[in-house]
């Protein structure tokens, strides 16, 4: 009998939860991934002068300080502002750093900090693992590192449905 008791408080717990959710009385957790959602990954690593060069023909995500200089999105930069602004959203950067190139784990938060200042102080989070990350909504390009199956909603940023800022926006305010 305790079983079943625990199970309906969960049930009801959960319903509660999502609905001051749903009123904004509780800020659901939102996380952005960098690179393709708001930096320009791909820009950069087809005009760096190693891209071509062995070892970095293969994995030219290890190129030293390529994450350094990334150019932002079209509109990212005032997009994931109006969400840090915004009273819905508790917003975190999720990202993955490759392995072998670990200037990129402090580049990419030296990045964070030039585009948004203090706002983003310890917003950070650097996985290889997203489905392990708990919250409500993740934009993401890419359905690696878990993205996928992410336990929210996993906002394909860049498919037909959210190919833009303005489009993914819209769906969140």
């Amino acid at each position: 009998m305790d079983l079943r008791k625990n199970k309906i408080f969960e049930i009801l717990f959960n319903k509660y939860i999502k609905q001051l959710k749903t009123n904004c009385l509780i800020k659901k957790l939102l996380y952005i991934d960098l690179d393709g959602v708001v930096a320009d990954f791909v820009t950069a690593m087809n005009a760096h002068p190693l891209r071509h060069q062995p070892p970095y023909d293969k994995d030219p995500d290890t190129i030293p300080g390529l994450f350094k200089n990334l150019k932002p999105i079209k509109e990212a930069i005032s997009s994931v502002n109006k969400l840090l602004d915004s009273k819905k959203y508790e917003v975190y950067f999720l990202s993955t750093a490759p392995w072998g190139n670990t200037s990129a784990w402090t580049d990419k938060r030296i990045w964070l900090e030039e585009q948004f200042g203090d706002k983003i102080n310890r917003k950070l989070i650097l996985t290889h693992r997203k489905d392990l990350v708990k919250g409500d909504i993740l934009i993401d390009d890419r359905p690696n590192n878990g993205a996928k199956d992410f336990e929210g909603e996993w906002i394909h940023f860049g498919s037909d449905t959210y190919p833009n800022w303005e489009i993914t926006l819209k769906h969140l305010l």
